[in-house]
């Protein structure tokens, strides 16, 4: 695409955001339409694993994330109940040698912050704040602008309304988990919690993702269970009601994990959702990236990942093809098998996680003979996703 008129983005999350810049990178101009008029982002923590943190070191954000990140040393899973560590992964200065990339840890705010202030730098990004894109996107942006945009890309989540405008766009379908998202005081986490790595606890029919927060002096936990919807809304705030079923998936685990999750004080739920098979593009110049297009269940810790490269992927694909529908064909021909093998491997990990009973001794066995560079050398694929010579 050669002296083509601005990118329109829908949505300035992390996606979004992210689309933005590596637009920006390639010599495009584009408007970022937002409906909120501050950028506030939901949630917790977020793990960048070294496929995602790569992009984002290539965009130059490497000094902001190192200010406010951490780099776990090790990615382990431990025992819900007995705490036993049953596998581990070395990341810290390994995930560097040998994926090319930290794995960092952080707020997920900090790096919509982070994005936030490089769009705001970038003289082709313009942000428009307080701007709901509703129906056919195309022309509510030519109203906005008074100009049609080359392409117009909806990266405004699980609940898009671009891709609500494409014939047979994907459906979205509750899990039937729901994720707790908590945030502990240092103070009043449980002696088994370490800075130095990421934890999953396991538990049959549950479990408990751990890791420290460095800019808040915390840890963020995701506890994830069995359970029902929230509402229309899609996210739940803290009750009494969620909250005893919260306690009772985890009644029969380690006290010190309990209390923990019984003390902190801010929780919400979210309901896990994905999305359906669908296009992700309208074949002329509309197309999706990240949860709008194939928002996936967290078991993976990829969902943030898979938009990153989303964003790589498109802005290279439009960048070499002067047909902006060839563009469109060669970023969903690139994109679909990775996030079916990720979606698959999300999978796995959930019955893996959520074992019990025979299950569960056979996972344990099978965790026990496998060491830390074999358990590592299955996540090639993943991590090293983008690493010269791979």
């Amino acid at each position: 695409m050669q002296n083509a008129a601005p990118i329109a983005i829908v949505g300035a999350g992390i996606a979004g955001l992210t689309m933005a810049l590596c637009l920006a990178r390639q010599g495009f101009n584009t408007d970022i339409f937002e409906q909120a008029e501050t950028l506030e982002e939901v949630g917790a923590g977020l793990q960048l694993s070294p496929n995602a943190s790569r992009i984002l070191i290539e965009l130059g954000l490497l000094e902001a994330l190192r200010a406010v990140w951490s780099e776990p040393d090790t990615i382990a899973l431990a025992d819900g109940r007995s705490l036993r560590t049953l596998a581990r992964v070395p990341a810290g200065a390994d995930a560097r040698s040998r994926w090319a990339a930290p794995y960092g840890v952080l707020h997920r705010a900090s790096l919509q912050r982070i994005l936030l202030h490089a769009v705001q730098s970038e003289p082709r990004c313009r942000l428009h704040l307080g701007s709901r894109i509703e129906g056919d996107p195309v022309p509510a942006v030519m109203a906005a602008t008074g100009r049609r945009p080359s392409v117009t890309i909806g990266a405004d989540g699980i609940r898009s309304q671009v891709r609500a405008t494409l014939p047979q766009g994907g459906a979205v379908r509750f899990t039937g988990d729901v994720a707790w998202r908590l945030m502990v005081p240092r103070a009043c986490a449980a002696n088994c919690l370490s800075d130095d790595r990421v934890t999953a606890f396991l538990g049959a029919n549950a479990h408990l993702v751990v890791y420290p927060i460095r800019e808040t002096d915390s840890f963020n936990l995701i506890a994830i269970i069995g359970g029902r919807p929230a509402n229309e809304t899609w996210v739940g705030q803290n009750s009494e009601e969620r909250r005893r079923e919260l306690a009772a998936a985890f009644r029969h685990w380690n006290a010190g994990l309990r209390s923990m999750l019984d003390s902190a004080a801010s929780a919400t739920y979210w309901p896990l959702c994905t999305v359906g098979k669908g296009p992700w593009h309208n074949g002329r110049d509309i197309v999706l990236i990240g949860d709008a297009a194939h928002a996936m269940t967290p078991f993976a810790a990829q969902g943030a990942a898979m938009a990153i490269e989303d964003a790589q992927e498109l802005a290279r694909c439009l960048k070499r093809c002067d047909d902006v529908a060839a563009a469109l064909r060669q970023y969903e021909a690139a994109r679909r098998p990775r996030i079916a093998r990720v979606r698959k491997r999300g999978a796995f990990n959930r019955f893996a996680y959520h074992a019990g009973g025979p299950i569960q001794v056979v996972r344990n066995a099978v965790l026990a003979l496998r060491g830390p560079e074999t358990l590592a050398a299955d996540l090639d694929w993943l991590y090293g996703y983008g690493a010269p010579g791979r």
